[in-house]
């Protein structure tokens, strides 16, 4: 048998086009690989690198680099300097007091909320008058509560356009604002529609961000607020500071409390930009008019765009779970890689698990010792031909964004599922619905030459997902959904001699 090679139809790469949207309306199909969301009315173009094998040949360096900032990460999560340590012993005083302005505002608020929504069940139509008036006083607490946090003014430019020219309004996303809903995606969409067609409902506010972040980047939108193709204001909310951050990042919410509660003063600017009329096409594709609308709020903040997602938040979360050095480096532009493989967060989050136990170092790479002592496997041609295809960089190690980009990308081939399958049957030489040792022991010697008893025990181990002590279909199958590398193990066995 010929030496195993990784080049199979599986892994072939498949073209992909992108449309650019211009503020023209007009459109142009490109072959690019994929567009930088900060770069999505000129993306760069993708030369071909043919000198790379197919299977991992999108990772070359052609692929627009990832951006190195941090769109979720507070500049100030402690006191720093003797002017800030100095204000907080003097506002120690006027603390007490906002917390007292702000406790008795939730519980007035709380109270009246309660009143207005008492006994009301019929939540397919506008909320009635009275409870209206009520609801007037959640308001009023709610503007005491910003008092308390030191927004003693706001300024404010531009004007609201009037409901029945935009009855959508979609802001920036900084402070803390809770984003559970118990609709699902499709329901919202539809109760967005359909609040939004009728004049008897006020206007909707949406935050397409999905989630809180520094205000230095803006990050992709979520598409609920644009799939009506219903006029859209867009609105600003800037936070200018000097001495202290207030965003919500990687801080505590008490701690962010105390320093806002701690502030002589502090900053609030709201900007109503000109109303976004969508095109008749832009009507029929939300994702064009969110990047209009993007692109005009990022061009007000005057910050760059990015394709960082609420996936991306998850991911820095996980990471720091993991006890992982500098949690930052396992972002990797969720909205670019959910866009390029339709994985979803929780597939990368998984993908991010199986990359912490390699060990990554403080810069977030992992060597091929650790690489192949997770996959189980032994150094050989093809075990290092693996790795090598992720090291595009040839630095001897690899990265999560490498190794997430390689393991999407080869599940994401049409393939992929059907090779699982007809592996499985082949290892399963005598046909029962189970992998024994011996017949995996057989199926590894044909790709993995000179496999020693304690290097098929370990592979055995790790695809045997429930621990039950046989490998069954569904276990092989998981397994490779899992770690999708590890089809190339198994694929040269498919392959004609």
């Amino acid at each position: 048998m010929s030496d195993p090679d990784l080049s199979s139809p599986l892994i072939q790469r498949q073209p992909e086009v992108v449309i650019s949207i211009h503020d023209n309306g007009e459109e142009e199909e490109e072959d690019y690989n994929h567009p930088s969301a900060g770069q999505q009315n000129q993306p760069p173009r993708v030369p071909r690198h043919d000198h790379l094998n197919p299977p991992f040949g999108f990772l070359s360096d052609a692929e627009p680099p990832p951006t190195t900032v941090d769109p979720f990460r507070n500049d100030t999560p402690g006191v720093s300097g003797l002017y800030e340590a100095i204000k907080i012993v003097i506002c120690l005083p006027i603390a007490l007091l906002r917390l007292v302005i702000f406790g008795a505002s939730l519980a007035v608020g709380y109270v009246a909320t309660k009143l207005a929504l008492a006994g009301w069940k019929d939540k397919h139509n506008p909320m009635p008058r009275w409870r209206c008036r009520i609801m007037w006083v959640t308001r009023i607490c709610t503007r005491c509560i910003l008092f308390s946090f030191g927004y003693h003014w706001i300024r404010r430019k531009g004007k609201p356009a009037r409901r029945d020219i935009a009855p959508i309004v979609v802001s920036n996303h900084v402070i803390y604002v809770n984003r559970f809903s118990q609709e699902s995606r499709k329901n919202a969409v539809h109760e967005i529609k359909r609040k939004a067609s009728s004049d008897r409902f006020p206007r909707l506010l949406l935050f397409p961000e999905g989630t809180t972040t520094n205000g230095k980047v803006l990050i992709s939108f979520q598409l609920g607020a644009f799939i009506p193709g219903y006029p859209i204001q867009p609105v600003v909310v800037r936070y200018p500071h000097v001495h202290f951050d207030q965003s919500w990042g990687n801080i505590s919410l008490l701690m962010l409390m105390f320093r806002m509660f701690t502030q002589f003063h502090n900053f609030m600017e709201v900007e109503y930009l000109p109303v976004i009329y969508p095109s008749d096409t832009q009507k029929q594709n939300a994702v064009r008019l969110s990047q209009k609308t993007s692109h005009a709020i990022a061009t007000s903040l005057n910050v760059v765009q990015t394709s960082h997602s609420y996936g991306d938040l998850m991911l820095l979360n996980r990471a720091t779970e993991l006890k992982l050095e500098n949690p930052s480096n396992y972002m990797v532009e969720m909205a670019k890689v959910a866009s390029l493989f339709h994985i979803s967060s929780l597939e990368a989050v998984r993908y991010l698990d199986t990359f912490s136990s390699m060990n990554p170092d403080s810069s977030g790479r992992v060597t091929l010792h650790d690489f192949l002592r997770v996959l189980r496997l032994k150094p050989c041609t093809l075990s290092k031909g693996i790795f090598g295809f992720i090291d595009v960089e040839k630095a001897g190690s690899i990265t999560f964004r490498q190794f997430l980009f390689a393991s999407a990308h080869v599940s994401a081939q049409p393939l992929f599922q059907q090779t699982c399958e007809l592996a499985f049957s082949h290892c399963d030489a005598d046909g029962d619905g189970f992998i024994s040792i011996q017949e995996l022991g057989d199926a590894l010697k044909l790709t993995i030459p000179n496999s020693n008893k304690d290097e098929i025990q370990g592979m055995y181990i790790l695809l045997d997902e429930d621990k039950d002590q046989r490998i069954s279909k569904d276990d092989f199958l998981s397994c490779l959904r899992r770690n999708p590398l590890l089809i190339a193990v198994f694929s040269p066995i498919l392959s004609p001699t």
